[in-house]
Order: C-alpha cells, then structure tokens, then sequence
C-alpha cells in the first residue's frame, strides 16, 4: 500500500529536500506540496493525502491552526499531521499535540528516521521524539485546558486493564513494551490500545497522552505501579 504523503513548507529548498527523501521510499508517494496552512488543508482533501508533514511557521494560516482544520474535518478523519520544524520547544510540541497532530519532529532529523516516522502515523500510532514527550509530560499536560476541562469521569467508559494501559501510553510506551510491562502478547496490547481511542474519541495515541494527562490518570513527575 503506498501512503500519500502531502508537503506543507513555505521554503522552496526545505520541500525540493523532503520531496527527494521521501520519493525515494518505494512505499511513499509526494502528492502534493503547500506553501501555507490553507493550501494544505486543500490539498490534504483534493489530493486525498494520507499524512501531511507540517511546518508550524507559514504565511496566512499557521501550521497549527492548518493541523486544527484538518483534525475538525469529518471529511479528513483519515488524514495524520507530522509537525516538522526547527523549533522543537516545549511550548510547540504541547500546541501540536493539542491540534491533533500525531507527531512532532525536528527538521534536522536523520532521513531513515523521517520515513519511519511516516510510516508510524500513517498506521494510526503517535510518533514523540523522547525530547517532545518529556516537554509534555514536565510543563504543560499538568495544567488545566481553560474552557475546556476534562474530568476523570471521562475515563469511566474504560476497562481496567484499558485504564492501565492508556497510562503505559502516556508514558511514552510503545505496544512491544506495554506487552513486555504487562505480560501480554503485542497484538493484545495494541487491540487495548485501540479500543481504548475507540472509547474515548481520540484519533491516536498523542491525543490519549493529553487526555492521560488532563483527567490525572497519570501526574508528572508520579511513576506509574510497576
């Protein structure tokens, strides 16, 4: 299966690089590139793309508020947004995670590691480098989301066994390690996993770290029980 990919990067040079890179995966296809926020959430519905790597810094429509309009689409359920840019802060990582995207690289990341990061969102997974997940779970996903709170009772709709696995999620475990942790097979855990999105209205597992956070399942700084 080969996954569409959509470029959003108001640099010429920066997309020609990325166009070369990911063209050069058998499994990837360029079908498209944006030079700002509203033409990629155009392409992403004409072009049928099934991943965008976004930049945040673009003319008209910022890449964050381009990742709010994709992930509020109906129309664009299917579509995964992996932020790239320099500027790999805290404060950045939070807001893209927040806008619904389901990664977030530096650019300068190596190219084997850019397809690969391709490859896990387009299967619905979240991709954090270990920088961006320890930016989320040290500053911001223990502050209250203002107008918008999110309650434990959110959670109720969940299994036991859904609940303590969310919270290996939010640690920044993978499916092998939750397994591993848990002593189960990797294909269960993922099925918990998704079932566990399923339940709770989240695309993918960067969404169910923030709502880990935001309804204290898991408290930063808090280990979970071994």
């Amino acid at each position: 299966m080969t996954i569409r990919v959509l470029l959003a990067d108001d640099q010429t040079l920066i997309r020609s690089g990325f166009r070369v890179l990911v063209g050069s995966a058998p499994d990837l296809q360029v079908v498209a590139e944006a030079s700002n926020g509203r033409e990629a959430v155009e392409l992403a519905r004409s072009e049928r793309a099934d991943v965008v790597l976004m930049d945040i810094r673009m003319p008209e429509v910022d890449g964050l508020a381009a990742t709010r309009m994709i992930t509020a689409d109906e129309a664009l359920a299917g579509v995964k947004v992996l932020i790239l840019t320099t500027f790999e802060v805290d404060e950045y990582v939070f807001d893209a995670i927040r806008a619904g995207a389901s990664g977030f690289l530096g650019k300068s990341v190596e190219p084997a590691e850019l397809i690969d990061a391709i490859r896990v969102v387009a299967r619905g997974d979240a991709l954090l480098s270990p920088k961006a997940v320890r930016g989320l779970i040290n500053r911001f996903l223990a502050e209250p989301s203002p107008g918008n709170p999110v309650g434990p009772t959110v959670l109720d709709v969940l299994t036991d066994r859904e609940r303590e696995i969310v919270g290996l999620v939010a640690l920044g475990l993978s499916n092998d390690e939750i397994a591993e942790r848990l002593v189960l097979s990797p294909s269960t855990a993922k099925t918990h996993v998704n079932r566990a999105m399923v339940k709770l209205d989240c695309r993918d597992r960067a969404q169910l770290v923030v709502l880990a956070y935001q309804t204290g399942l898991v408290r930063p700084g808090v280990p979970q029980t071994q």
